[in-house]
């Protein structure tokens, strides 16, 4: 373990940047994919014929849930035993794997089954990627850092959903494009890795723990009072907000054209707009003020428009200027709220050996959970009503925000060994 008198050598500021990208792309690839997926969904309905259950179970096992979920408990173990370069470097190629079924797709179980691939590749990647940021990123600027990645998540889907946009004309083909453009990036991550450095942190920590006569960290290490009150409060804030994003994320454009009837360019074009706001957000507000004010008031304030922007469809109907008001104060609140902060706290509240183990459990927990809930949201937007689902995703919202302003840490401009410090010490 590191101790606050421990600081260990890291990379210059260039690198620093460096590695922060190309592992935040991890955040492009694994946004890209769920909202490939929610675009080219009505295409799929229209062209296989596809069922409510059927459409459920593609957003269930895809990877906005259940397959991530599965894929980010097996490599966050992993990332902590063997180091975080090995699982961000190999893990792209199974992705395009994954992503090659979505291409050639001609029936739904090769949709189903291309997802499943790709979610655990995702899965897999995001806590590598998220502890190395951490670990790499200077004293007073953590923050900043995750906003990169966080940055690098929204810019995904604009890229998806302009590309989408331009390739509406071409239908079904034009969706196979955008699938292939993501898998040509993995292929190119995998490349890029390989001259990445392992994280100093962590191998700083190895060292200390091969030295050390105490067993090394184990996973049951998590399981004392504090790691399990962290656990508690990071995935209770995280799963009720994921709960409303995937929903918003992988169906939002299917709710538009079956609710709101808007054609798909339309949909895929306001989809597009809420996440380059989204992207303003972070790199405004999130990346400029999170290394430097009270986080706890940045997450009610961020939490507060996200409320009143979802309580705006139960309200009134989905028509045109309600939709882009409601994506703009969504987009505006989560650009600073719950999704940097769950990257950012997550990565700051573990020691380093169980750092991306306890994301990964985190993040397992998370979208598992949201798995099981997008089984449902077809039938239930079908049945109970469109109203019904906002008032019910407002509802997840305010938890949501009520957790994180219980729980939100001030961990505002300290280093990574004096927050393990004052865990010892605790």
């Amino acid at each position: 373990m590191t101790t606050a008198t421990d600081s260990p050598v890291i990379p210059d500021d260039r690198t620093d940047w460096k590695n922060t990208i190309l592992a935040g792309l991890a955040n492009y690839i694994d946004a890209g994919s769920i909202v490939a997926g929610s675009a080219a969904l009505a295409l799929w309905v229209e062209t296989y014929k596809l069922s409510n259950n059927l459409v459920g179970m593609i957003g269930a096992f895809g990877p906005n849930a259940i397959s991530a979920g599965i894929g980010a408990l097996i490599g966050g173990r992993l990332c902590d035993l063997f180091g975080r370069k090995k699982i961000y470097q190999y893990d792209m190629l199974f992705y395009a794997f994954g992503m090659l079924w979505l291409v050639f797709a001609m029936n739904a179980w090769m949709i189903v089954l291309g997802f499943f691939l790709v979610g655990l590749a995702v899965g897999a990647d995001i806590p590598a990627s998220w502890s190395l940021i951490a670990e790499m990123a200077p004293k007073g600027a953590r923050g900043k850092h995750s906003g990169v990645a966080q940055v690098l998540w929204y810019m995904g889907p604009v890229v998806v959903l302009l590309m989408f946009l331009v390739l509406t004309p071409l239908g079904l083909l034009g969706a196979r494009i955008v699938f292939a453009h993501l898998a040509i990036l993995a292929l190119a991550l995998t490349f890029l890795r390989s001259k990445m450095q392992e994280s100093p942190r962590w191998l700083e920590a190895q060292a200390k723990d091969a030295a050390s006569t105490a067993p090394r960290a184990r996973m049951r290490d998590l399981f004392t009072r504090q790691h399990l009150a962290s656990m508690a409060f990071l995935a209770g804030m995280y799963v009720f907000w994921n709960l409303w994003a995937g929903t918003n994320g992988f169906f939002f454009p299917y709710i538009l054209r079956t609710v709101g009837d808007q054609s798909q360019a339309m949909a895929v074009a306001l989809q597009a707009g809420s996440f380059f706001i989204g992207m303003l957000s972070i790199a405004l507000i999130f990346m400029r003020y999170a290394d430097r004010v009270n986080q706890r008031t940045l997450f009610f304030w961020s939490a507060v428009i996200q409320v009143i922007g979802m309580a705006l469809l139960a309200l009134f109907p989905l028509t045109l200027p309600m939709a882009i008001l409601h994506i703009f104060l969504m987009a505006v609140g989560q650009g600073f709220g719950a999704q940097s902060f769950f990257q950012l706290w997550s990565s700051e509240m573990f020691p380093t050996m169980l750092r991306s183990t306890a994301q990964g459990i985190m993040f397992a927990v998370v979208r598992i959970v949201l798995g099981f809930w997008s089984f449902f949201v077809p039938f239930l937007t079908s049945t109970a009503g469109f109203h019904t689902l906002a008032w019910i995703l407002t509802g997840f919202l305010m938890i949501s925000g009520i957790i994180g302003m219980i729980g939100a840490p001030r961990n505002e401009g300290k280093s990574l060994e004096e927050l393990e410090a004052a865990r010892q010490a605790a």
